[in-house]
């Protein structure tokens, strides 16, 4: 049966949604199974790369996502706001990050799109000395400018990470500040200037199986696919309009890792927001299903994230082999 399967893997961009949320739907175990081999095929099953993630400007942030607490639409929020960050402290922070184990530094400002000028400046500075300690260096800063990407490039940025957040349909009822095609564009101008793509979604708002599918089918519509796939669990905040959605069932998320894994073999899946409200047990499902990247540290922007004693028992308990990111590029 896993060499029928793995004879019949390839890469495809022509997912259907029927397909995708026919995969979804297979019974648990099949799935994982199925997930599993696929992810053995590309994949070392004995890494999972390990991200820190900082919010270098927190608040205030022009859009309106429901989900999130750093929209300045949502003043009920208890959250202080920040200004940008000073570059040095950040890059204390990344070197901190190294020799706690990690070996992805993302960096997020809570903007609505970037703007040339001295705080664009730092981040560049942010990201050329995050490459220099010998991480990978990603940031999600909102819209950019094909000439602002190119800077980026030109930095040494590993990987842009917009977010799709869900499917077309559903999106309106997220987010109506910004359009599902202001973010496709976004990460058409990402792709141009040479800079990988770090792109999934959040599950738990709402949103149906098709939605899920549906949000899926963009991603593996992408040629190349997304080098990265950050699959997110809503994390309910108090002040923001989701606050009142129940947790969803962890093994919901299990499915959505493991059908990523199915329509993106070659892609970085990454388990991100709501890993920290997961057994042990859950997690390790997560990983058998396809994740290969968890964020590590205790917050992931704002809101919490598994400590970092927790993951090293749980990277230790399945046998976590290290890599270090010069090995993981030469390979």
């Amino acid at each position: 049966m896993t060499e029928k399967l793995l004879a019949d893997v390839k890469i495809r961009h022509d997912w259907s949604v029927e397909d995708i949320a026919a995969l979804y739907r297979l019974p648990l175990l099949e799935l994982v199974g199925r997930a599993n081999a696929v992810h053995r095929h590309y994949h070392d099953p004995n890494h999972v790369q390990k991200a820190s993630l900082l919010s270098i400007k927190t608040g205030g942030c022009p859009e309106n996502c429901a989900y999130c607490p750093q929209s300045a639409h949502h003043r009920e929020v208890d959250l202080t706001r920040d200004m940008l960050m000073d570059p040095r402290k950040v890059l204390d922070m990344a070197t901190t990050a190294k020799a706690a184990g990690a070996e992805r530094f993302c960096m997020g400002a809570a903007w609505r799109q970037v703007r040339d000028g001295k705080e664009f400046d730092a981040v560049i500075e942010m990201v050329e000395g995050v490459r220099e300690l010998g991480m990978e260096a990603c940031v999600t800063l909102g819209m950019l400018k094909p000439h602002q990407a190119e800077r980026l490039a030109k930095a040494g940025l590993t990987a842009y990470n917009h977010n799709l957040d869900t499917s077309p349909d559903f999106y309106s009822r997220i987010i109506t500040t910004r359009t599902y095609q202001d973010r496709l564009e976004t990460l058409s101008t990402v792709r141009a200037a040479g800079i990988e793509l770090c792109c999934g979604g959040i599950i738990g708002m709402g949103e149906g199986v098709n939605d899920r599918a549906a949000m899926l089918q963009v991603l593996a519509g992408f040629a190349p696919h997304p080098e990265s796939v950050p699959i997110n669990a809503l994390v309910p905040v108090e002040g923001t309009p989701l606050a009142k959605r129940p947790r969803i069932d962890p093994l919901e998320l299990v499915r959505m890792v493991a059908t990523a894994r199915l329509v993106m073999p070659q892609s970085t899946v990454r388990l991100s927001a709501g890993r920290s409200s997961l057994t042990r047990e859950a997690q390790i499902l997560c990983l058998m299903a396809g994740a290969n990247s968890i964020f590590y540290g205790d917050t992931l922007l704002t809101t919490p994230n598994a400590g970092i004693g927790e993951d090293a028992e749980l990277l230790t308990a399945i046998g976590a082999v290290e890599e270090t990111v010069e090995t993981a590029l030469a390979s």
